[in-house]
């Protein structure tokens, strides 16, 4: 396989997961903003509000969880980059900083869908 097809597919099942997490936060009671929102700083899988609260939620997927759930792939570094990427959308999309907002984790494994609300701080 060559790195272009390997790169479309792991775009593919990306996509494929993305699509179970956004069908599980609507059950869930979310509402969906945004998906896939990318900037300099980096991306953000979905914007999303529930309650008052709006959510920017990164989706992992783990073939077995020998490498655990969908948190322990979300380092420092890993949510540093989504602070600095929600600190950028709430910017561009007029939010002021007193919109209360939270970072939520969908890990998904063949055992099923896990959701971690406020799963971290922001770090700036």
């Amino acid at each position: 396989m060559t790195q272009k097809a390997k790169k479309e597919s792991k775009r593919a099942v990306g996509t494929f997961y993305e699509e179970a997490a956004v069908r599980y936060l609507k059950d869930q009671g979310y509402e969906i903003l945004c998906r896939n929102f990318s900037c300099r700083q980096g991306e953000i899988d979905i914007v999303a509000r529930e309650g008052e609260y709006l959510c920017f939620v990164e989706v992992k997927y783990r073939s077995t969880e020998g490498f655990g759930d969908g948190l322990a792939a979300v380092d420092r570094k890993k949510q540093q980059r989504i602070s600095r990427t929600a600190l950028y959308y709430l910017t561009k999309q007029g939010y002021g900083m007193e919109t209360p907002c939270r970072f939520d984790v969908v890990g998904i494994t063949p055992k099923g869908v896990k959701l971690i609300k406020n799963a971290f701080e922001f770090r700036g």
